[in-house]
């Protein structure tokens, strides 16, 4: 099934719309503001569904908090560029930066931030929406005009994929990704996430400058609080500011989705899986939130009440020859594809 409706126009006058796709008890709401999810609902192990991630009941919401990012694809490069500047084909670039001195999640007005249109919707076994947009060239800074779309589909009951594609006019970089906050929980049953069990597959993750930056090392997840090689509770390690990690994934970028990680909300049984076809996948534990959003149901947004696990290339590849390309040339097409595997478990 798939419903479309009004969400509301911007503080400029453009129309936002809301589409829910359900296959059973398992629905999905995503917006054409940012092409973000806005809500997805999942039964736990008594069958009861609730919504399990962050997000607001109305634009107003995600227009007051935009560096929340709730539920939004985020780009044309997610995570962060150092100094916002990066060197292609011996010619400096100079992107916006919003995060310090440092570029973030595609910048001041990133894709997060933007109105993509509907372009097609399957209402059947598999209800999916193809959301696109026009990125022109320079925005941002960014070389090149690109043609950016993502899909969400529910290929079965309990699994979400989200495929990307982009084209482009001039050499450029792209990394795309999703950036929805867990709690497994439920908004009935709110509470932080530092008692969900997380388990990443995962050896190696890319240590971070203070201000997030890699250093370009590739280190060992062995004998640190990055080891989550085996299940454990994101709390465990007692990180004061929790986690804002990039992992290198084992099975690297391929051309199909691979297991990434999977999180486990104990009292609920509710489960997910994450399917990537990219080389790393981003830890976000919800450090940065400190209670002033209020979202589902009024639920207070304090710190650690989302996680996020973002399939993405690594931050700052541009500047970091010895990471996996994120280059992009005119005639290409970028593909990008991640799953949602949501499961019950007794």
């Amino acid at each position: 099934m798939v419903e479309v409706s009004s969400f509301g126009t911007t503080d400029t006058g453009q129309p936002v719309e809301q589409f829910k796709l359900a296959r059973g008890a398992f629905q999905v709401d995503v917006l054409t503001y940012g092409a973000r999810i806005q809500s997805i609902r999942v039964p736990d192990r008594e069958g009861r569904s609730d919504n399990v991630v962050l997000g607001f009941p109305t634009l107003a919401g995600y227009l007051a908090s935009p560096k929340t990012y709730f539920g939004a694809t985020v780009g044309r490069y997610a995570n962060r560029i150092a100094n916002g500047r990066f060197l292609l084909d011996g010619e400096l670039h100079t992107l916006s930066t919003n995060d310090g001195p440092n570029h973030l999640h595609g910048g001041d007005r990133g894709f997060d931030k933007l109105i993509w249109h509907a372009t097609d919707q399957v209402d059947g076994d598999q209800p999916s929406v193809s959301l696109q947009l026009h990125s022109p060239d320079g925005d941002q800074g960014y070389p090149g005009a690109l043609d950016a779309t993502v899909t969400y589909v529910l290929t079965g009951e309990g699994t979400l994929r989200i495929d990307y594609e982009a084209r482009t006019t001039r050499r450029t970089v792209v990394s795309l990704t999703n950036h929805t906050l867990f709690n497994l929980a439920g908004a009935a049953a709110f509470s932080d996430v530092l008692g969900h069990t997380l388990q990443i597959n995962a050896d190696c993750h890319t240590p971070a400058r203070s201000d997030l930056i890699p250093t370009g090392e590739i280190a060992l997840v062995e004998g640190t609080p990055y080891d989550f090689r085996d299940a454990r509770q994101l709390g465990a390690a007692g990180l004061e500011a929790g986690y804002d990690s990039n992992f290198v994934l084992r099975d690297g970028r391929s051309p199909d989705p691979t297991y990434a990680a999977r999180l486990v909300e104990p009292a609920s049984g509710r489960s997910l899986e994450v399917w990537s076809t990219e080389p790393g996948l981003q830890l976000y534990s919800g450090g940065q939130l400190n209670g002033t959003d209020v979202g589902h149901r009024g639920r207070r947004y304090d710190r650690f009440t989302g996680v996020a696990l973002e399939p993405q290339a690594f931050p700052d590849s541009p500047n970091n020859p010895a990471f996996p390309s994120v280059e992009l040339a005119p005639g290409d097409v970028y593909r990008s594809a991640m799953e949602f595997r949501f499961a019950a478990i007794a």
